[in-house]
């Protein structure tokens, strides 16, 4: 994902920031927001692997700018990389401020998830399907 004026990749979740998710100077707890982009790289994820997901690793994770009560947090994600049981996904976090003002990017990631069977051990991923081919 590149760094733009405007998000890349797929939108996964958009969720307004409330005052229980900050501290005392009105800004977002890092931890917070990390969790919601572990959020949506699951959804992402799940989707991929048509199934369950764990997060095994979070590569890079970079916090650009704050975010505020009341800001909406949009992440985008962007699959990578997908191998026999593993993916890496791209995401980016995009703040819209006080609900409908300007929007900025305000952290992005690299995390890492494997796809798992019910006993929670790593499982293959399908193979994507392939588009039809038109005559």
């Amino acid at each position: 994902m590149a760094d733009t004026d405007k998000p890349s990749g797929e939108l996964m979740t958009r969720t307004l920031t409330m005052p229980a998710d900050s501290n005392a100077s009105g800004d977002i707890f890092g931890g917070w927001v990390l969790s919601q982009m572990d959020i949506a790289a699951g959804i992402a994820a799940g989707q991929r692997a048509q199934g369950r997901v764990a997060t095994v690793a979070i590569e890079a994770m970079s916090f650009l700018r704050p975010v505020h009560i009341g800001d909406v947090l949009c992440v985008y994600s962007e699959i990578k990389r997908s191998g026999r049981t593993s993916m890496s996904i791209e995401l980016e976090a995009w703040a819209l401020r006080n609900r409908i003002g300007e929007r900025v990017k305000v952290t992005h990631g690299v995390f890492t998830f494997v796809a798992i069977d019910s006993e929670g051990r790593p499982r293959p991923l399908p193979e994507l399907s392939q588009p039809a081919k038109s005559d």
